[in-house]
């Protein structure tokens, strides 16, 4: 038996030490309670007692060199991990979990430089993620934030002013016909919306399973559309995909919503089309910064719904990320490469081969 030494990043710690997620995190941790693994966490990430301002840095926390001295697999959720990451060789680290769907804050490059496969868990969240783009979808249609304000201010009065829609007969617009994006579709089919899709990854037969229609140009969409809900990977070309050329094109009644990357848009144009009424509302669970600031005018504003990088977490999304997060830590402890792997390159380098080889005893 060879011992596979395994570490998950600080912020699965809470500020008592406990693990993140009562119930949930004990399962993970009791998934890995196995005689051939061993497991810790990377402590100084973890949030120490009475500093807030920890929680302004979360999601800028770096995996180090120091962290995987000793690691042979690393689980990680918010952290980045860079080519400064690898400055002092990564010659026991064989394998990096991430738990979860999106890659960005991951150098693919440096983990296959390196001799590191990685793998991800892409399927954990996408019910949650399309769940989540509906609920914005029915509250703003719905005007529930200003419904539920009348009655904390007891103005009855206005009941006759705020009448929303209904989603039947609207226009979807999805901008990213991946995962979530076809699960959001499958979504509100009852409702009988009209679904058009600018994907340029995906086939028209694809977009027919759902009855979506995939359009040419993203302008397209984004003219016709009376919700657009992006879910779309943030990569180099989709950065700043949505600027405020984009956003101008949005129906005045149109409502956007954003459950992907914050960074996909721009968010200094999306306030100012937000002052201006330029389209009626928006639904955000994603920010350029993270978290957003105390100060951000975002914050000011009364026609958008505001949700913290949060929305799209649930008790039974989370077990399947955990399981599928372990079953990849599992079969690399064996010497066996995990499913979803995001670095296919790494698979034929003979470092990589022989670093998870020295693990195949454990079968």
């Amino acid at each position: 038996m060879v011992v596979f030494k395994v570490f998950l990043t600080g912020d699965y710690l809470t500020e008592d030490g406990e693990v993140v997620g009562g119930e949930l995190g004990a399962e993970l941790l009791q998934s890995l309670s196995l005689p051939h693994i061993c497991y810790d966490f990377i402590r100084d990430q973890a949030p120490p007692q009475n500093d807030p301002t920890y929680w302004s840095r979360i999601y800028s926390l770096e995996i180090k060199p120091g962290h995987i001295v000793q690691a042979n697999g690393v689980i990680t959720c918010r952290p980045w991990v860079k080519a400064e990451t690898f400055a002092e060789g990564a010659e026991n680290l064989v394998v990096i979990a991430r738990a979860g769907a999106g890659y960005d804050k991951i150098d693919l490059e440096a983990c296959t430089e390196n001799d590191v496969v990685v793998y991800n868990v892409p399927d954990a969240l996408t019910h949650g993620t399309a769940s989540a783009a509906f609920l914005f979808m029915q509250v703003l249609s719905r005007r529930l934030p200003e419904l539920e304000r009348m009655v904390r201010d007891y103005r009855w009065d206005l009941q006759a002013r705020t009448i929303g829609h209904q989603l039947r007969g609207h226009t979807l617009g999805i901008v990213g016909l991946g995962h979530s994006g076809m699960e959001l579709a499958r979504l509100v089919a009852p409702f009988k919306m009209r679904i058009i899709a600018f994907s340029p990854h995906a086939s028209p037969e694809q977009a027919a399973t759902v009855s979506a229609t995939l359009v040419p140009e993203l302008d397209t969409l984004l003219r016709e559309a009376d919700f657009v809900s992006l879910h779309c990977r943030l990569t180099a070309q989709t950065r700043g995909m949505i600027g405020e050329r984009e956003l101008r094109l949005l129906k005045p009644t149109a409502y956007f919503i954003n459950v992907a990357r914050g960074e996909l848009v721009d968010q200094k144009a999306l306030v100012r089309c937000l002052q201006e009424h330029a389209f009626a509302g928006a639904g955000l669970d994603v920010f350029e910064v993270e978290p957003l600031p105390r100060d951000d005018p975002l914050l000011t504003l009364d026609n958008v719904v505001l949700t913290p990088h949060w929305l799209t977490s649930n008790w039974e999304d989370g077990r399947l990320g955990n399981a599928q997060t372990v079953q990849g830590i599992l079969r690399a402890a064996q010497g066996q490469i995990p499913e979803h792997v995001i670095n296919p390159q790494v698979l034929d380098r003979p470092g990589f081969r022989a670093k998870l080889a020295r693990f195949a005893v454990n079968r």
